[in-house]
Order: structure tokens, then sequence, then C-alpha cells
């Protein structure tokens, strides 16, 4: 390769980007027995490694070995990415309930900025939102929040309701509205109804814009069709960077040609899951210019006394 091709080749590199997923699965009673599941864990596996960020719920992992067997996994899987992940302590309201929220993201396309764990003092929660924020410079929105929640069905309403609150409590705390609610809403099939809706916040409230819809099918049986497992963002600056029509259910039993029950032996949901804008070309190579300048130095320098060092 001549030394001006490998100048274009970097470049294109530079500028090229696949797309900035994130996504949310709750991966039922996930715990050390499920994860000694071959089957499951493989296809887990494939499920997080198609996300730059992907949570998982109902995580039952507090000494932290099912979620290092898992990212030990992904890093095995794919050598182009490497993921680290934070977690939530257990979380839930039963003395026994180890219900974690657990991130899991590539360190290469996204950096943790900050977290916390929200505290419930009017107990509307059941699994309390563990909060965290990141950094994406390569998408059009940079810098978000994601706030997550599985509510127990039957306070579906209140729960999420309540994740207004929250939202106020960021937007005092971090100085932004850029927020992804995510997770199992349980907002669907009697838990939510249309009355519902107008005692949640979330919905009466202008800016929130709910991208899973109301008919969209998230559960892996055949008997159930609710959309339990919901995106929503706040703000037109939000909603602006999201990929159109993006936003979606994976469904894993087709995707990877599973039977329902092989499928359930992952979980009895599908995962959610939305893509970012990319940041043109030229934004990106003027952020990177420095570092590219730098690399195309070095390139042409190599490829300059490569022809003596190889004669010697």
């Amino acid at each position: 390769m001549s030394c001006l091709s490998l100048l274009f080749l970097i470049v294109g590199i530079s500028g090229a980007c696949s797309g900035f997923k994130i996504c949310a699965f709750n991966v039922r009673n996930f715990d050390i027995a499920k994860s000694t599941n071959y089957r499951v864990m493989h296809t887990l596996t494939k499920v997080v490694s198609r996300c730059d960020i992907c949570l998982l719920q109902e995580v039952k992992d507090v000494q932290g070995k099912v979620v290092k067997a898992l990212v030990g996994s992904l890093n095995r899987y794919d050598d182009h990415y490497h993921y680290k992940s934070v977690a939530s302590g257990g979380l839930g309201s039963k003395p026994n309930d180890t219900d974690q929220y657990v991130y899991l993201y590539r360190n290469e396309t996204v950096e943790v900025k900050d977290k916390y764990q929200y505290a419930d003092k009017k107990n509307a929660f059941s699994r309390d939102p563990f909060i965290v924020r990141f950094q994406a410079k390569a998408t059009e929105i940079e810098d978000f929040a994601l706030i997550p929640l599985h509510t127990v069905a039957i306070e579906a309403t209140n729960e999420i309701d309540q994740l207004y609150d929250v939202f106020e409590e960021v937007k005092l705390k971090w100085k932004s509205t850029q927020v992804m609610f995510l997770g199992t809403l349980n907002a669907a099939c009697g838990y939510m109804t249309g009355k519902d809706k107008a005692n949640i916040r979330l919905f009466s409230n202008p800016g929130f814009y709910w991208l899973i819809g109301d008919k969209v099918d998230t559960t892996v049986r055949a008997i159930s069709n609710c959309a339990y497992d919901r995106i929503v963002v706040h703000g037109q600056p939000f909603l602006k960077a999201i990929k159109p029509y993006s936003a979606k259910v994976f469904n894993i039993a087709k995707e990877y040609k599973l039977t329902v029950d092989k499928a359930l032996e992952v979980s009895d949901h599908f995962p959610v899951e939305v893509e970012l804008k990319i940041k043109s070309s030229g934004q990106i190579q003027a952020q990177f210019q420095p570092v590219l300048l730098i690399a195309i130095t070095v390139v042409t320098y190599v490829l300059d006394i490569l022809p003596f060092t190889s004669a010697v």
C-alpha cells in the first residue's frame, strides 16, 4: 500500500461510524445458576454486543460474579470493543430481593461521567432508579442521563408518574434535561390504561416522547401482546438526536431462530432499543484533527524509513 493510500484510509476511518445503539433488556432472574447455562450466556452475549449501552434488569448478582462472567464473554466475543459495567446495589421492597440495574457499555464509544442511586423518600418505587450520566462524543446529543425503571405491574401507573420527580432531581443535580427513561415499565395490558395516562406526568406534561408505542409487543409468549418495555426521551434536542424509526423491539427468537422455549430460557421479555444519530464525518474529523495529524505524521515517517530498515 502506498503512503498516500494509507493516509486516505486513515481519514476514511476517522469519519466512519456505524451508529450508536442504546438497549434495555429484562433478563428475568439472571443469577449464578442461569449464568452457567451456555445457551443463555451465548444469546445474551450476542444481544448485548449489538449495543453501545445496554441496561439489564432483574440481575441478581450482589457479589458481581454473574456480570463479570458476561463482561468476559463479551470481550472474548468481539475483539473490536471492550465492555465495562456499572451496577446498582440490590434493590427491592422485600428483604431478600436483590434485583439490580446493570449497565454494560463499550469503553471505546462511551464514558461514564457520573452516577447515583435515587433516594425514594415517598416509597413510590419497588426498585429505585439507578441513574447514570454518559458521554458519547460521537453522537449528536453527546451528554445524557439514563433513568431505568422496572415497576411492579400493579403499581405501574403510580411508579411511572413518579419518574417525573426523578427527572426534576436530575435536572437540578446535573443542570441538564437530556434524559432517557427505559426499562420494564409495565405500561400496557391493563396495568396502564388510556384513562391512566391523564394521571401520569410523563404523558400529561409536554416534552416527553414515548418511542416504543402502545401497540408494540415486547413479550416472548404468543398468548400475550403487551408493550411492557418502553423507551422515553425528554426534549426536542434529544428527540432530534434519535435516528428515525430506530426505536423497536429486537425479537431474539426470530433473529436467532430460537424456539419459544429456548427464548424463554433467556427471558420472557424481548430487548428494546434505539439508535442515536452520529455526527457528520466533517464534525468528527474536526474533533479529532490533532490526533489525526499525529497519526499521519507517524505513518508517513515509518513508511519513509521502511525501505531502508528492510534492506539492513
